[in-house]
């Protein structure tokens, strides 16, 4: 059983407690959803609740995305580069992002922010309860926890839930895990200038396999051993792999300030088709994690403006999202991934070798046009593709 603190615009009626909407999960995309309609003028008188697990959640996360010029959230970011490498055994790329550049958030200061936003709005409140589910009720939805029990027009759900995947054969199911070390050296030992986007140079093991170096000063950086591949580690091999790579750099006096481990869900099973007119799937729990990466946050900032918009101008939740070609190129590079899982450096040095940087960044932010998806295709074996796109068009995908 969970705990969740609840954001409540309560109305006034008697009895059972009527909601416009309840978001459950107050992380990045239930956060940012309830931001996004209390700034909506449609939604100025609208009764939202927000339930959410731990109220010490803090630096529970990090976010990078990349972003041309300003961004909405650039006075909170912990550092931001316009520069990035790129490493494998075949490619060492430094590119120039020119007028963009990768960003760097982590989770308290973006909470805090969306936490002191919220509260500026009179009818929401904290409270405590024990959530014991919710029923679909065709006219409304009953959301049950141990206090009360309350209803509402619309509920958002962003609880991931392992289990939908592991149901499911159609769509393999890989896992992006990770362990990084927060460090600090007493010397300067990093370029603040570049971010070590991907280095594949780590041993693969017959997985895909990548070291992620991002440093905020010449002396402190996060250093991430992070996987493309279906089953975790032992913590050991995670920190062994941190601790050979900084040895191999030279860097052997340091002190470990925060360890951050986590594991981000990469399938391409469409879990919007479980909406409802009342009920709808956000956040990672609704696929807005691209699938073929892992990244979220840019998708979540988009989405949750598009949603409020949707739900403006009265269009059907069950329509808000649908399969595009993007989708469709995640399910490829996702088979081929899972069944050939040391073939992920290779693919992405194919890739980084082929292209320019503008090319691969607005291919993977699902921004480019389809000449330039041509283009990213040419740099992948082409017939391994091509073979699986005609498994999946005709049903033979296990």
């Amino acid at each position: 059983m969970d705990f969740y603190i609840l954001y409540l615009c309560i109305s006034e009626n008697k009895g059972l407690q009527q909601l416009d909407f309840i978001i459950l999960g107050g992380g990045a995309s239930g956060l940012q959803l309830a931001y996004r309609l209390s700034n909506h003028t449609a939604f100025a008188n609208a009764s939202i609740l927000i339930l959410e697990s731990n109220n010490h959640k803090g630096n529970d996360r990090t976010w990078c995305y990349w972003e041309t010029g300003d961004g909405e959230w650039d006075d909170l970011l912990q550092n931001q580069w316009n520069k990035v490498q790129f490493k494998s055994t075949s490619v060492d790329k430094t590119i120039d992002l020119g007028n963009a550049s990768y960003k760097m958030l982590r989770s308290k200061p973006f909470y805090d922010r969306l936490h002191q936003s919220l509260a500026q709005h009179k009818s929401i409140r904290i409270e405590y309860a024990h959530c014991t589910g919710f029923v679909d009720e065709g006219t409304h939805v009953t959301v049950n926890t141990d206090k009360k029990t309350y209803r509402c027009s619309t509920l958002f759900n962003s609880i991931f839930d392992w289990n939908v995947l592991r149901k499911q054969s159609r769509y393999p199911v890989l896992q992006q895990h990770f362990l990084g070390w927060y460090i600090k050296t007493p010397v300067p030992k990093f370029d603040v200038q570049t971010a070590i986007f991907m280095d594949f140079t780590v041993p693969q093991k017959q997985d895909t396999r990548f070291m992620y170096v991002l440093p905020y000063t010449d002396t402190d950086a996060l250093i991430e051993y992070t996987l493309f591949s279906k089953e975790l580690l032992d913590k050991s091999e995670y920190e062994d792999a941190i601790r050979n790579y900084l040895h191999d750099k030279d860097i052997t006096n340091y002190q470990l300030i925060e360890v951050e481990q986590g594991s981000i869900p990469m399938c391409s099973y469409p879990f919007w088709e479980n909406n409802t007119k009342n009920v709808h799937w956000i956040g990672s729990a609704g696929g807005w994690t691209k699938a073929s990466t892992g990244f979220t946050f840019k998708n979540i900032n988009r989405k949750t403006i598009a949603l409020a918009n949707h739900i403006a101008a009265k269009k059907p939740l069950n329509r808000f999202t649908r399969k595009n070609r993007f989708w469709w190129y995640d399910l490829l590079f996702l088979d081929i991934l899972a069944k050939y899982n040391h073939m992920g450096a290779n693919l992405f040095s194919g890739m980084f070798r082929s292209n320019s940087p503008k090319r691969i960044f607005r291919f993977l932010d699902e921004q480019s046009h389809f000449i330039q998806e041509l283009m990213i295709m040419r740099s992948f074996p082409t017939l391994l593709f091509v073979k699986q796109f005609f498994r999946r068009l005709f049903g033979a995908h296990h």
